[in-house]
């Protein structure tokens, strides 16, 4: 007998509205993002800018809202004054972070031109490793002050007579981190960052600050650290930041799929976390969450991770490589996790955009092709805006190494009502038997069913590659079964859904 499920949806219950920005992604410089990523002067399809066009193209049709930039672990010894002005006179500088020569090529205003051409907001971030309150707040002046004063009459000579006008930025990247440039203590980092802040917010008063939060939720300082670190600089905090990647180990595939709890778990943690601060220091305003990088190590990158040298003479793109057909799976589940949370949840930064644990990769001198994760991403992005509707599945469940009752079943849904659309994302993560799903609707009248795009494979390790780009794609699956209130579709083992309606 087939294996059957039910997922309820009420239209009253909603969860909150769906910011854009959770479909954000991260460039940083190092290894092959930047240089034989977005920018590759030499490509025949680079522009007049030295930027490829076909990399654009694929930015665009992601429909990608923001990009954190320019890290990362590069950012804590960057120093930004190096990537403005002529390029024939930046200096070249050693990346500490990498082990690699920054020829500074690619700089600031390199990278607005950039973002101006991809139709995306920049999620800037300021280094509190080496540096601290002066040269962020001189950052915020070259980019966004008018003109008249020092930092942004300079801008105005490197050729950008307007302000850049951005309004999101980072302080630092995972600077509890031992492995972060001049990484600091709590109580050291939650001061800097309250000052270099107030500094930031007095250039410019409408910008909004990103606190760095736990790097990940292993190190032994998780959760103390944002507790700490936001009752220091509450007053200048609008969001703090979550990182984390997630990897398959011992071929454990049920532990694998079902990663996205242990996600859901830190983004309830800090919500927690952030209203236990609210409380405490009697404030007024809800700190939101920046879950500004989130990915998975492909399994190319985790078995170099033991073979990196750190010296000079690695040269290598050791972290390079292909997602399987899991890998897509898994991100699915990762982007209804955000959706599910979109009350609080607010940025969510993919990382990396292109070449590095990526959504696309580049040939130097060549194609560019899709990884099997840039399909869940392109469809979420696309079709999951508007506001989040709350889900409650019914259907198997199983146990695993790390979690005791896991449903097959992951589901998100967001209802448009400007469109008069609404689209609902699965997950089935059994890996031995379809599942017949009834979807049971409350408070919608004569839907109808638009189209029904299924991402399954018989094998999990399934990829694409330069070779057989489109290897593993979507498809448009046959409609469904719909009476009154209630529509019936049979989802594959191991597949990943997007069913959109009309009313």
């Amino acid at each position: 007998m087939q294996k059957k499920g039910k997922i309820y949806l009420d239209r009253q219950y909603e969860i909150g509205e769906v910011d854009k920005r959770i479909y954000s992604s991260m460039i940083e410089h190092m290894e092959r993002v930047v240089y034989g990523g977005i920018y590759e002067p030499d490509h025949p399809l680079a522009d007049e800018d030295g930027f490829r066009r076909d990399v654009i193209e694929l930015v665009r049709e992601l429909q990608i809202p923001m990009i954190r930039y320019p890290g990362g672990n590069f950012l804590s010894g960057y120093n930004w004054e190096d990537g403005v002005g002529p390029v024939d006179k930046r200096p070249v500088r050693l990346d500490l972070a990498w082990i690699a020569e920054e020829p500074n090529l690619v700089g600031t205003d390199e990278y607005m031109k950039w973002a101006a051409k991809t139709d995306t907001e920049v999620n800037m971030a300021v280094n509190l490793g080496t540096r601290g309150a002066d040269a962020a707040r001189n950052l915020v002046e070259y980019c966004n002050y008018e003109g008249g004063s020092y930092w942004s009459d300079l801008r105005k000579k490197n050729g950008a007579e307007k302000p850049y006008g951005i309004k999101t930025w980072c302080l630092g990247n995972e600077m509890d981190g031992p492995w972060q440039i001049c990484h600091k203590t709590p109580e050291e980092y939650g001061r800097l960052a309250l000052e270099s802040g107030r500094l930031m917010k007095k250039v410019d008063k409408n910008i909004e600050l990103v606190l760095c939060g736990s790097s990940n939720t292993s190190i032994a300082t998780y959760p103390s650290w944002d507790a700490k670190v936001l009752e220091e600089a509450y007053d200048i905090t609008d969001y703090i930041s979550l990182h984390n990647y997630f990897s398959i180990v011992d071929s454990n595939m049920k532990d694998f799929l079902a990663g996205n709890i242990e996600l859901e778990r830190q983004i309830e943690t800090i919500i927690a976390t952030c209203d236990f601060v609210k409380s405490k220091v009697r404030g007024d305003k809800t700190v939101h969450l920046s879950f500004d990088e989130w990915g998975i190590w492909n399994r190319e990158e985790t078995a170099n991770r033991a073979k990196w040298k750190f010296d000079w003479s690695d040269k290598n793109a050791i972290s390079e490589g292909s997602y399987n057909f899991a890998d897509a799976l898994l991100t699915g589940a990762m982007l209804m996790s955000f959706i599910n949370h979109s009350d609080r949840v607010k940025i969510a930064c993919q990382a990396q955009l292109v070449n590095h644990l990526s959504l696309f990769n580049c040939i130097k001198g060549g194609k560019i092709w899709k990884q099997t994760i840039y399909y869940p991403f392109l469809y979420t992005s696309v079709y999951g805006r508007g506001t989040a509707l709350k889900t409650i599945m019914d259907g198997p469940v199983y146990s695993c190494e790390s979690y005791e009752r896991v449903s097959v079943l992951e589901s998100a849904a967001v209802i448009n009502e400007e469109k008069r659309n609404l689209t609902i994302f699965v997950l089935n993560r059994d890996t031995e038997e379809d599942l017949e799903t009834e979807f049971v609707f409350r408070g919608f009248e004569e839907l109808r069913e638009i189209e029904h795009i299924v991402y399954h494979d018989e094998d999990l390790e399934a990829v694409n590659t330069p070779e057989n780009p489109d290897y593993v794609i979507p498809h448009k699956k046959a409609a469904g079964r719909i009476e009154k209130e209630s529509y019936t579709t049979v989802l594959e083992k191991s597949s990943w859904h997007m069913i959109r309606f009309e009313y």
